[in-house]
């Protein structure tokens, strides 16, 4: 069966190395898998959208939307988003079979001292910094990533979660 494994979190929590680690494992197992990443689907998009809630909100249901079509083709998705909007994660757990949300949660203590993007350093519209989330109320699976697993640990967990079945 398909799944759209859908990793959310804030920008660098490290949504994007786990997915990418897991998209290479299921590859390896023999499924038919995609990565999708929020940056990178913006642009595949147009980049048409701004930052407001309601370009946010417009942004998130494109990405939800396309890992539904994905999963009914037979691909198996690892989508990394923040998906900042309990309305998103619902249609998706409403019209995704297979849906397997992941919260990677850090805090933001770590995601200052991280800080790879340079979000977290000022003047910026940043998520969970200068508005406020709706962070995941009832994920499948929480990842701690403050630095005390590895990402490989990380996949670890979440397939071990799931059974050993990616």
């Amino acid at each position: 069966m398909c799944r759209v494994y859908w990793l959310t979190g804030l920008s660098g929590a490290g949504k994007t190395t786990i997915g990418r680690l897991l998209c290479e494992r299921l590859r390896a197992a023999g499924e038919t898998a995609a990565l999708l990443d929020g940056d990178e689907l913006r642009q595949v998009f147009g980049g048409d959208l701004g930052y407001t809630e309601a370009d946010r909100r417009k942004s998130a249901m494109r990405n939800a939307r396309l890992c539904a079509l994905l999963a009914r083709q037979g691909i198996t998705v690892v989508c990394c988003t923040i998906s900042m909007f309990d309305s998103v994660r619902a249609w998706n757990r409403e019209n995704i079979p297979g849906y397997f949300e992941v919260y990677v949660k850090v805090s933001m203590e770590t995601l200052r001292r991280r800080d790879q993007k340079g979000l977290y350093s000022g003047g910026r519209d940043v998520a969970g910094i200068d508005f406020p989330l709706e962070m995941p109320k009832a994920p499948d699976l929480v990842l701690e990533n403050d630095g005390q697993r590895t990402p490989e640990e990380q996949v670890n967990l979440l397939q071990s979660t799931i059974g050993g079945q990616p």
